[in-house]
């Protein structure tokens, strides 16, 4: 997608805070935080959205689970932390490329917050 604010973030061509990359996943700090740990984990392959998850592309959201595993691990996040995505511009999704948020740092409210 030439306009996805996320495909530009991966090929470098907008800065961002990177935190991990590997052949398939891209990871960076969220630029409005809402949590001391915030982090965007976002496959390399555009996916707009879950509900366009497929068995074609479904490997590398279970990779992206991994990788959230292991940053949790890294960061010493053994008091519990939170994965959200959103689905849909009613939903709260604003970037239409398929994005997992990673929140720590602080007690997380249900449902928001």
């Amino acid at each position: 997608m030439n306009d996805c604010l996320f495909c530009k973030i991966i090929k470098g061509e907008i800065p961002s805070d990177k935190v991990y990359e590997d052949e398939l996943v891209y990871v960076f700090k969220d630029i409005n935080p809402t949590a001391p740990v915030h982090l965007l984990v976002i496959p390399k392959q555009h996916i707009s959205k879950l509900d366009e998850v497929t068995a074609e592309n479904s490997g590398v959201i279970a990779h992206i689970y991994e990788v959230i595993a292991r940053l949790a691990k890294e960061l010493d996040l053994k008091d519990g932390f939170r994965v959200v995505t959103n689905c849909g511009e009613s939903a709260g999704q604003s970037v239409f490329h398929i994005h997992f948020h990673l929140l720590a740092g602080r007690p997380l409210l249900w449902p928001a917050g």
